[in-house]
């Protein structure tokens, strides 16, 4: 990115950059630039890819923020941060990731962009991209072909050179607009800048680069105005007669950065360094570890970082999973230069991915307790230094089995927060390694094996899993094995032989006895055999063992899947002829998924509760759910996953709707469904009350119509979606 930017993420949990008023600037942060803002509000006004050029640190991206708040359309506005991003292959997932989708599916991301962006008015605003340019110039160019709504604001260094291109290059402030900036930055710092001519003095020795002013401005609560100048002018004198190569502004700046390098410490100037090897955002913990030591002393760090904080040099954010810090583009690259050239870049990207494993393996376990949701968030705010540490991992031959671990560990961030694709390329990079080390190539190949059937991908998921097996036997190692026989049934499930899956369920679920294994998985291997059950009618039993799962979760805290079993009872109390009984549960499910951005859960508790609905009378509504429902389908599969099992309530549901709205109005009424967002969707089907006027449904008539039909499980049933720690 390069520039003082501006944070921004972009999910359907929240709203997007210029809705509801959200700007990811405060009030104060845009300082002039008011000929340069407009003159970019025109230029998207007229193209649909814009590109906006200039040096690091110039302001690209506040200036980006500021017009693509001012011209938000219909459907927002969303920024993808592409600096941290080292892997070509990954933009088109971080470009799903920021747009808040979640894909099940085995089709490829750009396939969900395209799907996504068809029918939609929305601003793409990519930042940072030098780096990555062909992928991006590809992917813009497919992605304006394909969605006739879509426009696109880039950010960075150079053009993407993509036809219809429209550059808008950004040059540094005018005096004036540089004055009043370095006015600004020192009265927020509470000090003076000096007299109006020492302020111009300094501004024309930094060419209005306002990267180089705010640095300038974090000097002055320890320099009078007159000893930077005195300072600058050395070191400008100094270092303007190398690197000839360079552009005149990008000297200065490098000039800019120098002299702020070389005021600091010497325990600044080295955590400046070391904390260069962070992607994006980090929080104390992890500088602390991955930082102190050889000269800087772990117990002094946090005051060596609230001087580079002073001095503008790092940043401090709040967010949902407290607060974190992160060092500019042109900042951080300058210290991994410096990082490199004493020759600790390779020590420290070790620590790096160490303490990020460590985190990973902290989480998964942590996942079993009431902190599930915070672990979420984190593990969120962590994904640009996971992949790092990933990246890392997964190419050091000599610790390649740390790699594989972590690729494992990251089970629950893969399948119940909605990153399948992501998960699947990392698992099948460390299947693929022979590290000398079995048991984190084990889990790596069960994960995979799970990650393949939530996708409905059966062959690789068979093939993971009996070489998972094979090797389990051969290594003796319990708890793959019981892992793989789990995921064994699940496969049973979803190919229809629900006697094999009970079978495999049965034995698998012995072995987690057998070995003290308790936790999310296994309780979700339990929720398995309860619909192994429902499916054959026994519905007391899978009651029984549903009511078990649920007193499991309330006494330790687990709220990932209480959500399932809270599903399956709902699915027995409206079979039992209690609609009522039937909405409080699944109400309490479809919130619970939803806060996790389990697209599964939700959408299997907004395809009962339409049924739910249509039997209390409310057939519109009901068809408005399914409708709502129809939309998030297709990101997860096939349609109730070809299950007749499942797909009886919908076909109830629908027949019906259509017996008491005429074809002509449900039609209708699910295509508005289907225009719901899925926040908007949920809201809706939470929103809703009891019976308006319907009767309780048929008692057992969904299993009477199940009866005999092909079972299949779905590849995210309520027992697909969990997972959790095999040692």
């Amino acid at each position: 990115m390069g520039d003082i930017g501006c944070d921004g993420t972009s999910a359907e949990s929240g709203p997007p950059w210029g809705a509801e008023g959200n700007l990811p600037l405060e009030p104060d942060a845009f300082v002039g630039r008011a000929a340069e803002l407009d003159e970019l509000s025109r230029a998207l006004a007229a193209s649909r890819l814009v590109t906006v050029t200039g040096p690091g640190g110039v302001g690209k991206s506040r200036l980006a923020a500021r017009a693509a708040a001012r011209r938000a359309p219909r459907d927002g506005v969303w920024r993808v941060e592409l600096a941290a991003l080292g892997d070509v292959e990954f933009v088109d997932h971080l470009v799903v990731e920021a747009l808040g989708l979640t894909d099940h599916t085995t089709r490829p991301p750009r396939e969900t962009l395209r799907s996504h962006l068809a029918e939609r008015r929305l601003l793409l605003v990519l930042d940072g991209f030098e780096h990555l340019v062909d992928a991006c110039a590809e992917m813009v160019a497919d992605l304006l072909r394909r969605a006739p709504g879509l426009r696109v604001l880039a950010v960075g260094r150079r053009a993407l050179s993509v036809a219809g291109e429209r550059l808008v290059p950004l040059a540094p402030l005018g005096e004036d607009e540089a004055v009043r900036l370095l006015a600004v930055r020192a009265g927020q710092h509470a000090v003076s800048a000096g007299d109006e001519s020492q302020m111009r003095e300094l501004c024309r020795r930094l060419d209005g680069i306002p990267l180089a002013i705010e640095l300038a401005a974090g000097r002055l609560g320890a320099l009078s105005p007159a000893q930077v100048l005195e300072r600058l002018g050395d070191r400008f004198r100094l270092l303007t007669g190398g690197g000839r190569d360079a552009l005149p502004r990008h000297r200065t700046l490098r000039t800019a950065i120098g002299w702020s390098h070389e005021l600091c410490t010497p325990e600044e100037r080295l955590l400046w360094a070391r904390l260069s090897v962070f992607a994006g955002h980090f929080d104390l913990e992890a500088a602390e570890y991955v930082c102190g030591g050889n000269g800087l002393a772990a117990g002094d760090l946090l005051d060596v970082l609230s001087a580079l904080l002073a001095q503008s040099v790092v940043t401090r954010e709040e967010t949902p999973a407290g607060a974190r810090y992160r060092m500019l583009d042109t900042l951080c690259a300058y210290g991994a230069e410096w990082l490199a050239g004493v020759g600790d870049a390779e020590r420290l990207a070790r620590r790096h991915r160490d303490w990020y494993v460590g985190l990973a393996t902290w989480c998964e376990l942590d996942w079993f307790s009431p902190r599930q949701r915070e672990i979420a968030a984190r593990v969120e705010a962590d994904l640009p230094n996971l992949r790092r540490a990933l990246e890392v991992g997964l190419t050091d031959p000599d610790e390649a089995h740390l790699g594989q671990h972590l690729a494992g560990s990251l089970w629950f961030s893969w399948v119940g927060c909605g990153r399948l694709a992501e998960g699947r390329h990392w698992l099948e990079q460390a299947v693929r390694i022979d590290s000398g080390h079995e048991r984190p190539r084990l889990k790596a190949l069960w994960v995979l094996a799970h990650v393949a059937i939530l996708q409905g991908d059966a062959v690789p998921a068979l093939a993971a899993l009996r070489e998972c097996r094979r090797g389990a036997e051969r290594a003796a190692d319990l708890t793959a094995l019981a892992y793989a026989e789990h995921r064994a049934g699940c496969l049973a499930l979803i190919t229809d032989d629900v006697s094999r899956a009970e079978t495999l369920l049965r034995s698998a679920l012995e072995r987690y006895d057998g070995i003290g294994e308790l936790n999310s998985n296994v309780l979700m291997a339990r929720i398995e055999l309860a619909m192994a059950r429902a499916f054959q009618e026994d519905l007391p039993d899978a009651v029984r063992m549903c009511e078990d799962v649920r007193r499991v979760c309330e006494e330790r805290g687990e709220r990932w899947a209480r959500t399932y079993a809270l599903y399956v009872l709902a699915y027995a109390a409206w079979c039992e002829g209690d609609p009522a009984r039937a909405r409080e549960l699944l109400t309490d499910s479809l919130d619970g998924a939803h806060g996790f951005s389990d697209l599964l859960g939700s959408v299997l508790a907004l395809e009962l509760l339409a049924l739910v609905t249509v039997t209390e009378g409310r057939a519109a509504e009901a068809a408005v759910l399914q409708g709502a429902a129809d939309r998030m389908w297709p990101s997860v599969g096939l349609r109730l996953f070809g299950s007749a099992h499942y797909n009886t309530p919908h076909e109830l549901c629908e027949a019906r709707a259509r017996e008491e709205l005429g074809d002509e109005r449900y039609e209708e009424r699910v295509r508005r469904g289907a225009r719901l967002g899925r926040d908007e969707a949920v809201r809706r089907a939470l929103r809703g009350t009891g019976a308006a006027g319907g009767g309780p449904a048929p008692e057992g008539s969904v299993r009477r119509a199940a009866a005999g039909a092909p079972t299949q499980e779905p590849a995210a049933s309520p027992a697909r979606e969990g997972g959790e720690t095999a040692g």
